[in-house]
């Protein structure tokens, strides 16, 4: 198992998921049996669940930015950042994935620590990201 590939290939479905806010476009990277913390203090339970409710309460286009992982052995560390139209109005969010891979580099374990602002705020100048582009490799 690559975890280099394994955390690209998170980063490219969860791109492409959130854009199209289509949390099936997840399951080709999580294990059946996942344990997945959306938030330090939520029970853990499924990331596709997780992603249907969220994306349920989301509209338009959001824009998202994610980082370069930082891959260590069979895990990584991924910060993201979102600007979305959530409930009718302009949220923004921030945050850390923290996943383990198996051994077919899916994912088995995710952690999230994220926070939130009202409005539309974009990442900070230099804050080391490429807006992720589906059609874009590099």
């Amino acid at each position: 198992m690559d975890a280099q590939a394994a955390a690209r290939a998170w980063i490219d479905a969860w791109a492409r998921a959130w854009r199209a806010l289509d949390a099936e476009l997840l399951e080709p990277v999580y294990a059946d049996e996942t344990v997945h913390r959306s938030h330090p203090f939520r029970e853990p339970g499924n990331p596709i669940a997780y992603a249907r409710w969220a994306f349920a309460e989301e509209e338009g286009a959001p824009q998202v930015w994610m980082g370069e992982p930082v891959v260590a052995g069979d895990r990584a560390s991924i910060e993201w950042w979102a600007a979305v139209i959530e409930n009718g109005k302009d949220v923004s969010l921030a945050g850390v994935s923290i996943l383990r891979f198996d051994g077919d580099g899916r994912v088995i374990e995710q952690s999230d620590y994220w926070g939130s602002a009202d409005g539309r705020v974009e990442p900070w100048p230099g804050w080391a990201t490429r807006e992720q582009d589906p059609d874009a490799r590099g």
